[in-house]
């Protein structure tokens, strides 16, 4: 709306403003102003430049008597104004709310979002409201509150928190979870259909700390017996939950008493601006159209438009306290969300690495992909498909650590019974059942272990026969009947066997006994080689040469 008066100083004569068509402004003051200047003696010129008010404005005030002003006034307070057509809806948002008084920016976001864009600015819906209320059309119920200004803080340095409750007409009775960074003012508003219990509370802090895009240095909140058990002389007990999230996430807290506007009047004055802003001027029939409602609004309106407190707009000022803020961290509570999980490969051995740590997995994961969700103390594992839970860990700080669980090195989906079968079935050879009996006889009680030992040793890979009979032959000669040490035996007699193909060394093939020879049957002296013990000797005296 553009004044006829041209430049003239709002700050001089801040009066209240009747004309809303955009044509011309009456202002008692400057009417005032001008016939003050005038019995001073001052010339139109001089008034004027005086007042940097247009000569035209000047002389249509100057000779003008008071009684003609009033008319002048009525006139133009009862003439056709831009906002005539909303009176009806301005007047029903009033006679809902019981002809309460309502903030000005909230009926005007209403009307804004019943009929789009308007054709006036804020200023010009309070004076059209101010019209009403001279002409008799409105009365208003009004009780006067007193607010006091607390101390700014640094940005990134304090959040608080706050809670309320708001019923509608209808019945639906809303739980307001209201959270607003200290400095830049900016808010997060979340609403339930249910008193809050803790987890809710951390479920909500978590969604507000991705909003803000980060974690304040503290939070402020009152004695709530949701998040403190009791102050013991100074001494904060919080729940058992809240407690460890709070760790968690490292974030200071400071505990004030209920309604306490010093400690925390940003968050209290926030809950009664969304009431008063927003909820009183609508309503609504389930919590999820809410929901949806009010993060509109959040962007619109609470983070979108002027704070009165700063004079400076939220969602612009967060941009800067964000780089104060903390990074965002994983929290235990939220790890069956699909937010911040990590794809992981599992390596052959059934192994992640997370942090330089690797951490043991059943053994049918080998070679897939799992998913990972990492806070500051745990490690959670899940199936890339189904989202089940495979296992969780304590993270290890130590690089270079293997974590893993004894249950997970055994193959629980078969039976004992299966498994024990499956080893003696997986080398056709006498010797390789003769070891596996004592095996499972020396190891009674960790038969699946040393079955699953087996499989990992000698199931999968190409094994030499050859190497594998000495092996076993040298296992049962020397008692070692484990699978880990005849794997170890395995390994020296291969590379034993290697080398000496690599040097050429012609060596007899090992022979074994006929199976009717072993076990003390009846059979012929085998014969044996003999030398003459005069050899020895002197192989002795020479030193060996």
């Amino acid at each position: 709306m553009k004044s006829v008066i041209e430049g003239s100083h709002s700050a001089l004569f801040p009066v209240k403003l009747y004309d809303l068509t955009g044509v011309e402004m009456v202002k008692a003051k400057m009417y005032k102003q001008i016939q003050t200047l005038k019995r001073k003696g001052y010339s139109k010129t001089e008034i004027s430049r005086e007042l940097n008010l247009n000569s035209r404005t000047t002389v249509k005030y100057l000779d003008m008597e008071e009684k003609d002003f009033r008319r002048y006034q009525q006139h133009h307070m009862y003439r056709e104004k831009v906002l005539d057509s909303y009176e009806k809806d301005i007047l029903e948002v009033y006679e809902q709310n019981e002809f309460k008084s309502l903030n000005m920016s909230a009926v005007y976001d209403y009307l804004e979002e019943k009929h789009g864009s308007l054709p006036c600015i804020e200023k010009t819906l309070r004076n059209f409201i101010n019209y009403l209320l001279d002409v008799g059309k409105l009365k208003l119920h009004e009780t006067l509150r007193t607010y006091c200004k607390v101390p700014e803080l640094p940005p990134g340095k304090q959040m608080q928190l706050d809670f309320g409750q708001y019923q509608f007409r209808n019945g639906l009775k809303l739980y307001i979870f209201v959270a607003v960074l200290s400095a830049s003012r900016y808010k997060y508003i979340i609403f339930q259909d249910h008193p809050f219990r803790t987890k809710d509370v951390i479920h909500y802090l978590l969604d507000c700390f991705d909003f803000f895009g980060g974690i304040p240095a503290e939070m402020v909140i009152d004695q709530d017996k949701l998040l403190v058990v009791s102050e013991n002389r100074g001494d904060i007990i919080f729940t058992k939950d809240f407690k460890y999230f709070i760790e968690e996430i490292g974030i200071g807290m400071r505990v004030c008493r209920k309604a306490d506007p010093e400690s925390k009047g940003k968050v209290e004055n926030s809950v009664k601006y969304v009431k008063r802003n927003f909820l009183e001027v609508r309503d609504f029939s389930s919590v999820e159209e809410a929901n949806v409602s009010v993060l509109k609004w959040l962007k619109r309106r609470a983070n979108g438009k002027i704070s009165q407190a700063t004079r400076q707009i939220p969602s612009i000022m967060i941009e800067k306290e964000r780089e104060k803020l903390k990074p965002l961290v994983n929290s235990i509570f939220r790890k069956n969300s699909l937010i911040g999980r990590e794809d992981r490969n599992v390596d052959d051995k059934g192994r992640i690495s997370i942090h330089a740590c690797a951490y043991q997995l059943p053994s049918k994961y080998r070679n897939k992909t799992v998913e990972v969700y990492i806070t500051p103390h745990s490690v959670f594992v899940f199936d890339q498909f189904s989202g089940k839970e495979i296992v969780s860990y304590h993270r290890s700080l130590i690089p270079g650590t293997l974590i893993s669980k004894r249950e997970h090195q055994r193959e629980t989906e078969k039976s004992s019974k299966a498994l024990k079968s499956h080893v003696m079935k997986m080398f056709d050879d006498e010797q390789w059942f003769r070891f596996v009996e004592k095996n499972f006889k020396a190891f009674p009680r960790y038969v699946r272990d040393q079955c699953i030992e087996a499989k990992r040793h000698f199931g999968d890979k190409e094994v030499d026969l050859v190497v594998l009979r000495r092996s076993l032959q040298y296992c049962l000669d020397n008692s070692t009947l484990s699978f880990a040490n005849l794997k170890d035996t395995y390994n020296h007699f291969g590379r034993e066997l290697n080398r000496s193909r690599e040097e050429g060394i012609s060596r007899h093939p090992i022979t074994f006994l006929n199976p009717e020879y072993r076990d003390g049957h009846k059979h012929k002296p085998l014969p044996v080689a003999t030398r003459d013990v005069k050899g020895y000797q002197a192989m002795i005296a020479g030193g060996g040469n």
